[in-house]
């Protein structure tokens, strides 16, 4: 027996046993993870004994680096929702065509 699905605030239908949720405690750390590290970052290029020319080129580098590592990870997640949409469809298929020829389990 399949698991009864629900429609979020969104109108997007899940089943609830493989809707990943994160806690509340690990989305906290993540995001003061990410402002620890801007900030050790920004105050590290900051406190360079260096001329302007060379900490603007690091501090670019630092902007050019946090911004591919947020394109990266959405590409990630992005193609993994993509294989489980390609996974639901072809189950869909399957579940048809049983049901199209009356077998059932």
């Amino acid at each position: 027996m399949r698991s009864p699905r629900f429609v979020d605030g969104l109108g997007m239908d899940y089943e609830p046993d493989q809707q990943q949720l994160h806690s509340a405690a690990w989305i906290a750390q993540v995001w003061l993870a990410f402002g620890g590290s801007v900030i050790a970052g920004a105050a590290g290029i900051f406190f360079l004994p260096v001329g302007p020319w060379e900490r603007g080129f690091m501090a670019l580098s630092f902007v050019m680096l946090a911004t591919s590592s947020i394109a990266l990870s959405k590409t990630v997640r992005d193609i993994h929702e993509s294989n489980r949409l390609v996974k639901k469809v072809d189950e869909a298929k399957v579940t048809k065509l049983l049901a199209d020829h009356q077998v059932q389990f």
